[in-house]
């Protein structure tokens, strides 16, 4: 998992429903103590943990793995170029990605690396709509006046920003929920940010998890993998300045119960991305939208936006073309070209290897 507030909930879950089957599952986190982890450490090489579960770290330093079959990531998009490149080539025979919304080089890769896609396009039982609506500074009395009568209800609420602490016109997550304390009369406040250790991040989201918490005022590291269903209203704070998978990650933080959830983009600026949000919740369109504005990336390099490598630039656009190429690949390799076929592939891989060596084609 991308987070280990993710990782957490993931091994608390699996736990509950494999254990039950005889799966032996451990977790894996920054914050074990030497002879916790050694312990667990030895339980992985010898196979007597059948689940391990963990950041990106499972994929680094000391731990070995007896027969590793399967590498499942979670909101693989999350995941850097070279991460998801050690997990590809650590000799797992198996591999499973998993993304709400992939980002623009995710969906390239997708389309040419002959990958196997599952897609789940329906929301699941009982979930509704997410109301989705851009505000402007001058509105924000009346936005926290909605929030405090959602949570009288006995709703909670996320506040999201994009910086811990800082000066300027950026909203901090100190400065709110200062605010939220202090001027509108918020009482049960918490504060979730990346500096925190592992130990205060869990306390925290038990508290807000169990609603000894109304408002958490946080930074995008709840954007995956955090799931309370009473909360009901996400409030992105200078939302001008997140990309569309992260915006459409953070509302899907609400919108998980059966209450009516609301999500509040703050914002000065006129911006595509915050049009495009308020008047689409099918992740797979807002990808695409993402995909024309941005680009795929490079194809081979550590680039992860921006103008491909590639001459094929508007991928979406050019669908015809990349399905022609692709029914001529699949002719060429199994057919009577299949002799020239290996000789191209032997070829192109040699052009390439070094790159490959450090790059995941996912």
């Amino acid at each position: 998992a991308p987070t280990v507030v993710g990782g957490r909930q993931h091994y608390a879950k699996a736990s509950e429903m494999f254990e039950k089957l005889g799966g032996r599952c451990v977790l894996i986190t920054g914050s074990d103590k030497p002879k916790e982890r050694a312990e667990k450490l030895a339980k992985i090489a010898s196979g007597e943990a059948d689940l391990i579960f963990g950041t990106h770290a499972l994929v680094y330093g000391d731990i070995q793995y007896k027969h590793l079959n399967l590498a499942v990531t979670d909101e693989q998009h999350r995941f850097g170029v070279s991460q998801r490149a050690k997990l590809a080539y650590n000799g797992h025979l198996n591999m499973l990605v998993m993304s709400a919304t992939p980002i623009p080089r995710t969906l390239a890769l997708v389309l040419y690396s002959g990958m196997d896609v599952s897609v789940i396009d329906e929301m699941p039982k009982g979930r509704k709509p997410v109301e989705t609506h851009i505000v402007r500074e001058a509105k924000r009395k009346d936005m926290y006046g909605f929030v405090k009568d959602i949570v009288a209800k006995g709703g909670q609420a996320y506040v999201v920003c994009p910086m811990i602490d800082g000066e300027g016109e950026i909203r901090t997550v100190e400065d709110v929920a200062a605010e939220l304390s202090e001027d509108f009369g918020f009482s049960r406040v918490g504060v979730l940010h990346g500096r925190m250790n592992a130990a205060g991040k869990e306390a925290l989201m038990r508290d807000f998890a169990d609603k000894r918490i109304d408002i958490l005022a946080a930074t995008t590291v709840i954007e995956v993998g955090v799931d309370v269903p009473n909360a009901a209203v996400m409030v992105v704070e200078n939302a001008e300045r997140f990309g569309l998978a992260t915006l459409h990650q953070l509302r899907g933080r609400v919108g998980r119960g059966q209450a009516e959830s609301f999500c509040f983009l703050v914002s000065e600026h006129r911006n595509d991305r915050l049009e495009i949000l308020k008047g689409e919740t099918d992740g797979f369109k807002i990808a695409e939208k993402d995909l024309e504005m941005r680009g795929p990336g490079q194809f081979l390099g550590f680039s992860q936006h921006g103008v491909t490598d590639f001459y094929m630039n508007k991928l979406v656009k050019d669908m015809a073309t990349l399905k022609l190429a692709q029914s001529i690949y699949a002719r060429m390799e199994g057919g009577e070209f299949a002799e020239e076929y290996a000789r191209a592939k032997r070829a192109a891989k040699k052009k390439v290897e070094n790159l490959l060596k450090d790059i995941a084609l996912n």
